[in-house]
């Protein structure tokens, strides 16, 4: 029986430091719009600007902002930036934001442009989604 017991209490240790060690996934506030034949989603990253979000938010409102990230026009597409590097300097986006389109399904799209970020970005952080576009 104490066997049991202190089995039962080692997993539950276990299980306690695991869960303290796993890093903690904050949610993010999404924007989401409905623009012609596709569903917008900004993901409101904390380390985007007023300024950033603005340029965001036209993509979400304008057919023609639109069309610059979605050239095809079938197909998921998403944009990735690294935190460290942020979005746009001095009216530019920084080297690191990737935008890809015309792909088979959101997953794809988000790993496709989080994979070229991480491969472009300057600064230690993790490239993270900030615009998935999807067809209705």
């Amino acid at each position: 029986m104490q066997a049991k017991h202190i089995t039962t209490l080692g997993l539950t240790t276990f299980v306690a430091a695991a869960m303290l060690a796993a890093p903690a996934r904050a949610e993010v506030a999404t924007e989401t719009a409905t623009l012609g034949e596709y569903t917008v989603t900004m993901h409101v990253q904390p380390f985007l600007t007023e300024d950033d979000l603005s340029i965001l938010r036209l993509v979400l409102t304008s057919q023609d902002a639109l069309a610059l990230f979605v050239p095809e026009p079938n197909g998921f597409a998403a944009m990735a930036a690294s935190p460290d590097d942020g979005f746009v300097k001095d009216g530019v986006p920084a080297a690191s934001v990737v935008a890809l389109g015309g792909l088979p399904d959101a997953a794809t799209a988000a790993a496709n442009a989080v994979d070229g970020c991480q491969k472009a970005k300057q600064g230690a952080a993790d490239c993270v989604v900030i615009l998935e576009i999807a067809p209705k």
